[in-house]
């Protein structure tokens, strides 16, 4: 079963940045792409971001454009969000997610991932 374990999250200022990582227990190179999720209080959980294994498939969603960045280490089964000129409005916890995403041409919605972390909380003062 796939395990997925967020970090790197915390309070920040406006401006600044934080790269968030999401650990899997068993890295499914071929199969498995990862999202990126967040969830602000009172609001429904979004899609930020996407990957799959082979670099492939990267989506970001418009308000994080320019700002969020995608990379990974595959030997350490770990993908990264790396978030920059963060704002007010980025406060969030943040999830990632993992499922057979790959024929997806765009981010995918919470249903479309079968395995989610526990999330890790940004927050973001200004």
């Amino acid at each position: 079963q796939v395990q997925l374990v967020e970090s790197g999250g915390g309070p920040v200022q406006a401006g600044g940045s934080l790269r968030l990582s999401c650990k899997a227990s068993e890295y499914i190179y071929e199969d498995f792409c990862v999202g990126w999720f967040r969830q602000a209080p009172g609001k429904e959980r979004e899609g930020v971001a996407h990957i799959c294994p082979d670099g492939s498939r990267r989506y970001f969603a418009d308000s994080v454009k320019g700002r969020f960045t995608l990379s990974q280490d595959k030997r350490a089964h770990t993908v990264y969000l790396q978030m920059n000129n963060l704002k007010p409005d980025d406060t969030a916890v943040y999830f990632c997610a993992a499922g057979k995403t790959r024929l997806l041409a765009r981010l995918p919605k919470p249903y479309e991932l079968n395995y989610w972390g526990l999330g890790t909380q940004v927050t973001v003062s200004s």
